[in-house]
């Protein structure tokens, strides 16, 4: 049933329509540098690139990396379940963009989504007729949310959780809060204390899914991992997973002591942004490393450091790795990347303190362990040259990290079955 929207939701919907027009130029600006894919900004504007499937739709929708790959899972059990049913996936960022076009099964339709605006709204429901909206989303957008509700689509909120500053921004409108949420037929929060956070704004939590539980291991190719493989050989080898500008120095000065011991230890650098690659080539050439690039159809060879600057690989070098040290944790500002793609694949890891994003889960984890972040450059290079060592430690954190994610993966598969629910 459609619900009026309160004065704050009526007064977001006026504003969103009147600054409607500047979208297109503001875009194009964002094109320019480097923010939005230029040839793409018609779907961000709500004009599909492609024809919509006859039969019932599910729409799912994450904004960034995390929370697009976090709906792999629910991708494929719905395509399992319910081949009749067409799957569109949208997703706010390029990164996501590159990812999902990688990882999205075949005929799973992908999409940017549509800036939040009434008439941008309009155009993307009227051509895609969802029957199904699944939202994994720390930020809610109402024009977006209330039109797909007014439609009688069935709305499902997963992996719920609201940042602290849009949480009071809700309990300053509660009325408007109780109306988002009321379009809802679905909400399982991220944590148990997210869930309390909504239950307060007058949502209706039924349970808790954190999504970045229930996923499958990240992928290797059988090819390209029996290669890396050979290549490396016996060689211990340190990954440096997800770095970003002004860690690489903090990984190879932690590595450089150990370059020269027996057994000629290998450093693989994975940026997150590929495009890095041939700074960080020349950060580690730099300070005398024998270095490869992977995009230069390189390969380890006898290199002490090799540049993987590709995307959708990591999960080739965790399945190699002595010891995994999770970039965008040794500096501030980024916040942390996702230590369960490690854990599944049972290989050890470090990570610094600056795990903002992912503290729940570190946290977690590191009450399975008793361990913690490493403490400055001097412990990561002590960590680094007892993975190297030609004995290095028998970790068994790793295994039982491993075995504690493997459970909690479980625990999280039931929000397939409530989405399946509620389809057609």
């Amino acid at each position: 049933m459609s619900r009026a929207p309160t004065l704050a939701l009526a007064g977001y919907g006026l504003a969103t329509g009147l600054l409607e027009p500047l979208a297109p130029g503001l875009l194009r600006g964002r094109a320019r540098r480097g923010k939005e894919v230029a040839e793409r900004l018609g779907e961000r504007l709500g004009h599909a690139a492609v024809a919509r499937p006859p039969g019932p739709l599910a729409w799912l929708h994450g904004a960034s990396v995390g929370e697009g790959l976090s709906l792999l899972p629910l991708v494929e059990a719905i395509a399992a379940a319910r081949p009749d049913v067409a799957l569109l996936v949208t997703s706010g960022t390029r990164t996501s963009a590159e990812l999902l076009g990688r990882r999205l099964p075949e005929g799973v339709i992908h999409q940017f989504a549509p800036i939040d605006a009434p008439g941008v709204v309009t155009r993307f429901l009227d051509h895609w007729r969802p029957d199904l909206g699944v939202f994994v989303e720390s930020e809610l957008w109402p024009n977006l949310l209330l039109a797909t509700h007014a439609r009688g689509a069935r709305l499902a909120l997963l992996s719920a959780q609201l940042s602290e500053s849009s949480a009071r921004g809700w309990r300053r409108a509660p009325r408007s809060a109780k109306a988002l949420f009321g379009a809802f037929d679905l909400i399982m929060a991220k944590t148990p204390a997210a869930g309390a956070v909504l239950t307060g704004l007058g949502a209706r939590v039924v349970g808790v899914a954190d999504l970045k539980f229930g996923a499958a291991p990240l992928p290797a190719d059988p090819v390209a991992l029996d290669q890396a493989r050979a290549e490396i050989g016996a060689r211990p080898m340190v990954l440096a997973a997800s770095t970003h500008p002004g860690e690489d120095e903090i990984i190879l000065d932690a590595f450089m002591p150990v370059i020269d011991q027996p057994g000629a230890p290998l450093l693989i650098i994975v940026p997150r942004h590929p495009e890095r690659g041939p700074t960080v080539a020349a950060l580690a050439r730099a300070r005398g490393a024998h270095t490869s690039l992977r995009s230069a159809g390189q390969q380890p060879g006898a290199a002490s450091v090799y540049v993987a600057d590709t995307l959708g690989e990591l999960g080739l070098w965790y399945r190699l790795a002595r010891l995994a040290i999770l970039g965008g944790s040794l500096t501030p500002g980024v916040g942390g990347h996702n230590p369960l793609e490690a854990a599944r694949l049972s290989c050890p890891f470090v990570t610094g303190r600056y795990v903002d994003n992912w503290a729940a889960a570190f946290d977690d984890l590191w009450r399975v362990t008793g361990e913690g972040p490493i403490d400055g450059a001097h412990a990561l290079a002590a960590r680094v040259a007892a993975a190297v060592s030609p004995e290095p430690p028998d970790d068994g954190a790793a295994a039982l990290v491993s075995a504690h994610v493997e459970a909690l993966d479980t625990s999280a598969r039931e929000a397939p079955t409530r989405l399946l629910d509620l389809l057609p």
